[in-house]
């Protein structure tokens, strides 16, 4: 939910942390502004564990909603989709507070996989899906614009169905439907999994390249979280290969960074994708970086081999 809380970064007042010393810094005061001296705080967030370990936290929590809603809609092209979010950040505006896509391999893959997932828009056949979610204090008005927004939007032919959840049963339902996908992934014997930030404009057509490449040896799907740019794309196979792996990486790689993308959007690079940073990264922001480790963990001991590629 991004899109009306914005990230961590900005949620975050302040931490205590422990450092490679032992050391306790204290920079935990819960105040919004605060403009003395550099903001350290933000050098720990989704640093996953290498430059200390933070032992408390102030956030900034907002008020739980009085009224939510949830639509899910089907529309036949990823422009359409575009053009829908288009819409609903224009009509909806402050009251929304999520916008997910997903592709038609996405939902085949999740009903196919779970019982318990349908697909809200039954006999559709459309490429692309979009699940909508308002947070407001007043439900007659948070209503009215929703409706509002439906009606302009399949007006203008940018989306060609929809339903709106009647209750909280059927809400959760359109939800099942999204969260349904990354464990259908899962029931597979090999995934590569890519969480990805990419331009809008851009972000389905990474998908196509790779499915194109991969063909039948994988199953793509593509969806995610389109108010915030970020894409999961993931391939899944009974097995993994050479040959599949060759297809796929370092292309997803190279052709993220040819786009001005970021090859880690949320999950963070961990072990595994260290190595990767530099499609993202500059060397001189590596080189920075590898700077502030050496500052705050000399001996190398916090999370080791984790974020930055070894020195090695």
């Amino acid at each position: 939910r991004y899109l009306r809380y914005g990230s961590l970064h900005g949620s975050v007042l302040g931490l205590e942390v422990v450092l490679a010393s032992g050391e306790i810094l204290d920079v935990l005061k819960p105040l919004r502004k605060d403009t003395t001296g550099y903001d350290l705080k933000q050098l720990f967030i989704g640093a996953e564990g290498t430059l200390g370990l933070v032992t408390a936290a102030a956030i900034h929590c907002p008020p739980r909603p009085k009224a939510k809603n949830a639509t899910f809609l089907s529309c036949d092209s990823f422009p359409r989709v575009l053009e829908t979010f288009r819409r609903a950040k224009a009509d909806l505006g402050e009251i929304l507070s999520a916008f997910e896509f997903l592709d038609k391999e996405s939902l085949d893959l999740a009903t196919r996989t779970f019982a318990d997932v349908k697909n809200p828009l039954e006999g559709s056949s459309d490429g692309f899906y979009v699940l909508i979610e308002t947070s407001g204090s007043d439900e007659a008005h948070d209503a009215e614009k929703l409706q509002s927004f439906l009606e302009s939007s399949l007006e203008a032919g940018a989306i060609t169905n929809g339903a709106v959840a009647q209750d909280v049963t059927q809400f959760r339902a359109f939800w099942r439907v999204r969260e349904g996908v990354p464990e259908a992934l899962n029931t597979h014997g090999a995934m590569y999994k890519y969480d990805l930030s990419v331009p809008q404009a851009q972000m389905y057509d990474l998908v196509e390249e790779t499915r194109d490449r991969v063909g039948g040896m994988a199953y793509t799907v593509g969806y995610g979280h389109l108010g915030d740019g970020n894409l999961h794309l993931n391939c899944v196979a009974d097995a993994y290969s050479d040959e599949l792996s060759s297809r796929i990486e370092p292309f997803v790689y190279e052709r993220t960074a040819e786009l001005g993308g970021s090859v880690s959007a949320e999950h963070g690079l961990g072990q595994m994708k260290a190595s990767c940073i530099g499609y993202t990264k500059s060397d001189s922001a590596v080189e920075m970086m590898k700077l502030v480790k050496r500052t705050f963990d000399p001996k190398g001991i916090l999370n080791p081999y984790k974020v930055l590629p070894s020195s090695n």
